[in-house]
């Protein structure tokens, strides 16, 4: 990227709980999809890492929200104004002109026209020329290193933070899709409803959150990596006065079953409705996991032991999508499956 180039090439995975940028085949920003706003004006205050610390902290004059749900824009002015804060971080060394982008950007598979055409305004918007569109579980696994565009079927379960796209791809194309509004929201919005009614403490989504990353689980019977119990603080929702509550794996894998159970259906659903012959090629070569939900401990042996076809965790899963869509962009002329 010269000091007088006028257009750049960026690749993002443009996710529910987090934004992925990457440029010239490395990550440069993995930041949270939070923007913060002055509520008089509406310009962004912060993006990133930075909104998400202010994130149910703020005063009556600072909005801190996420603009994507369920894995599509839900606040399209402020979505616009966070794809214009991550870009800038990239860097891009010292243009004499702002230069135009060359975007391939990931969507869930289940989108409507509508919200596929909210992604592509709020790219043009903030300085797309060329704006690309992939398909989630297509990226995922380009970024996991298969071959898309063989004549052999390959299954990928990406678990995101707002929807669970599946899908079975053969000959660069997606042959069965199955996308659910399912995922990691869900299972933090569980917890939250879990712990005000089990234990009447009152917990936030970020507190939630933790309570997920450090003892969630899939199993109530992990044979080894165990993690140790949880010690949650919050207000009781009664009384208001502060409580200390430790929380284990198996309570947390007991309030997350109905969600998983619902991931379960869906990747059956899709099994489903494919053909035999790519069938008896899932079977063979296993089913992938990939997105922020694969990280949940012993998803995929229970997804194993239910389904009777192996699970693997993709090598890098929050960066599966991202590291696809690079690839993509590198071969955009050649990759017929990207929509324009």
């Amino acid at each position: 990227m010269g000091f007088f180039s006028l257009t750049q090439d960026i690749a993002m995975d443009l996710g529910t709980a987090n934004t992925i940028i990457t440029c010239n085949g490395k990550i440069v920003v993995d930041e949270p999809s939070v923007v913060a706003l002055d509520k008089k004006t509406n310009k962004m205050m912060a993006v990133g890492r930075k909104a998400k610390m202010m994130y149910e902290k703020t005063h009556d004059n600072i909005r801190t929200c996420r603009p994507l749900r369920d894995g599509v824009i839900a606040d399209f002015d402020a979505c616009e104004q966070m794809m214009r804060g991550l870009i800038k971080m990239v860097n891009s060394g010292h243009h004499l002109f702002t230069p135009s982008l060359r975007m391939v950007i990931g969507v869930p598979s289940g989108s409507t026209e509508v919200e596929l055409r909210a992604v592509r305004d709020s790219a043009e918007h903030s300085g797309g020329r060329d704006v690309y569109l992939l398909f989630e579980p297509m990226a995922a696994a380009i970024g996991i290193g298969l071959d898309v565009e063989a004549p052999e079927g390959c299954m990928v379960v990406d678990i995101g933070g707002g929807s669970t796209e599946i899908a079975v791809i053969s000959l660069g194309g997606i042959v069965t899709n199955n996308s659910i509004r399912v995922a990691g929201d869900d299972l933090t919005a569980d917890i939250r409803e879990y712990m005000s009614r089990q234990h009447n403490v009152l917990v936030s989504e970020r507190m939630a959150e933790r309570i997920k990353i450090n003892v969630g689980s899939a199993l109530t019977d992990l044979a080894e990596n165990a993690p140790e119990d949880y010690v949650v603080h919050g207000p009781n929702r009664i009384t208001s006065l502060p409580m200390e509550i430790p929380v284990c794996y198996q309570e947390i894998a007991h309030c997350i079953d109905k969600s998983i159970a619902r991931i379960e259906t869906a990747v059956l659903n899709a099994l489903q409705n494919t053909p035999p012959e790519l069938y008896a090629d899932i079977v063979k070569n296993g089913i992938w996991l990939t997105g922020g939900g694969a990280l949940l401990r012993g998803l995929d042996q229970r997804l194993t032991n239910k389904i009777k076809i192996p699970f693997h965790i993709a090598e890098d899963p929050l960066h599966s999508v991202a590291k696809g869509t690079g690839v993509a962009l590198k071969n955009v002329h050649n990759f017929t499956f990207l929509m324009r």
